[in-house]
């Protein structure tokens, strides 16, 4: 026989036989594209623009079905009704995390954000405890954030009249290059962290904790007699080492993307401005109190996210034990993809969904609307830990940059680009330049 016929065809009666196991021995999956060989559906899928797949995909097999990336099956869930069920309703057996290849070789399933089990859970609680304790949230945080955009305002004022935007750090900008740059930045990442970890063991008051990794720490010794304590060295570098990543890149690639849009819509801007002179004046910073008596711009906020839909596929979930899911069950440790492109992008909630509009959230007199469907920080047990502190960040440094600036593009605002430079995990805005303007 030809050795090449003879390769396919093992290869065929390979997949077949996962194929038939799949179905029979471990659980009933949805129904998808038919996979080929060891690759899967990879090749039917567009890995520029995953959630343009995933769309297509829903039109023909429903609002749930499965793909494979290679040999092992994931379970795609796109829409509102079902992304709440697998989340919320059925947040337990969905509160896995599903695997990462270029992860697992710089995390080793540490931390909050890829961790599992009895890991994820500790780690977690106590994150949200000790932030919460900081005053995450609070009026408190509130202060101190307002002071940094008072610093802010005050750098900016001192620069030339052109600048390139990068006065937020930027490591996710590289996340979507070549997994070498990604783990050089993530070895880069905790040695700076090995640094300060190291400064707060030296200078420690168990007494009066001064910030997380201070917790944490006092968390370490509380808990050095328990041989199965998740409060390790290793623990404390992944936990800060996702906080620093996960929250303060997410929250400045958002304020990023978030002036791109407002440079390219002047007239939004302009309203934005209009609200705040009148609610707020010149004379003092914006407050998270002076949002519910500022709709448009609490609304501008909301479309930011909405549109930029910073994670479009979310962080992959995954079956921490056999779940009988609709007329399916899926088995434990399968991965699971939910769109909250689906969702953040669904024209009968948001009409014209492709158009930057802050109507998309005030009702017909003008005041603010709430929607189920606003989800970029996910829903149920995986939902972001510092999801508040994101809310106030992005109000108040953007309204505090509209209030004492105007934005002004170095290119005509219809040869502004407003399409991601990367958008396979992460949405990334494209390098732009523009003036600050004093006011």
């Amino acid at each position: 026989m030809d050795p090449v016929l003879f390769l396919v065809l093992g290869l065929s009666c390979l997949l077949l036989f996962s194929l038939w196991r799949q179905s029979s021995g471990r659980g009933k999956l949805p129904p998808g594209p038919t996979p080929l060989p060891i690759i899967g559906n990879i090749l039917q899928i567009d890995v520029k623009n995953i959630s343009k797949s995933l769309a297509s995909f829903s039109k023909v097999y429903g609002s749930v079905f499965t793909l494979y990336f290679g040999m092992k099956p994931t379970v795609v869930v796109h829409g509102y009704e079902a992304i709440k069920e697998v989340l919320d309703d059925l947040g337990e057996e969905f509160s896995g995390r599903g695997s990462f290849s270029i992860v697992e070789r710089t995390n080793n399933g540490l931390g909050i954000i890829f961790s599992n089990g009895r890991k994820w859970k500790e780690l977690r609680r106590f994150s949200l405890m000790t932030l919460r304790n900081f005053g995450m949230g609070k009026r408190s945080i509130e202060d101190r954030i307002q002071e940094e955009a008072r610093c802010l305002v005050e750098e900016l004022s001192k620069t030339s009249v052109s600048k390139v935007l990068n006065i937020f750090p930027a490591f996710i900008y590289y996340l979507p290059g070549s997994h070498k740059k990604v783990i050089k930045n993530f070895v880069e990442i905790k040695s700076y962290i090995l640094e300060k970890v190291k400064e707060h063991q030296e200078s420690l008051d168990i007494d009066n904790p001064r910030d997380f990794i201070d917790c944490f720490l006092i968390k370490m010794e509380q808990e050095k007699n328990n041989r199965h304590s998740e409060f390790t060295i290793e623990n404390l570098m992944a936990t800060v080492t996702d906080v620093f990543v996960a929250g303060s890149e997410t929250t400045s690639t958002t304020l990023r993307y978030g002036l791109l849009l407002l440079l390219k819509h002047p007239e939004v801007t302009a309203k934005v401005q209009e609200e705040i002179d009148r609610v707020v004046g010149r004379h003092r910073s914006p407050c998270m109190q002076d949002r519910s008596h500022m709709p448009y711009s609490d609304a501008m906020v909301h479309e930011v996210q909405r549109y930029i839909d910073l994670i479009p596929n979310n962080v992959p979930h995954a079956a921490t034990c056999n779940v009988r899911f609709r007329d399916y069950v899926i088995p434990k440790g399968t991965d699971l993809i939910t769109s909250l492109t689906s969702v953040l992008y669904d024209d009968k909630v948001f009409p014209n969904p492709e158009k930057f509009d802050p109507g998309h959230f005030l009702d017909e007199n003008g005041n603010f609307k709430k929607s189920d469907y606003f989800m970029p920080f996910s829903t149920g047990k995986r939902m972001c830990v510092g999801e508040a502190l994101a809310r106030m960040e992005l109000f108040l440094f953007l309204t505090t940059i509209a209030q004492n600036f105007n934005l002004k593009s170095l290119v005509d605002t219809k040869d502004i680009d407003t399409v991601p430079v990367a958008s396979t995990f992460g949405r990334v805005p494209p390098v732009y330049q523009f003036r600050f303007i004093p006011r």
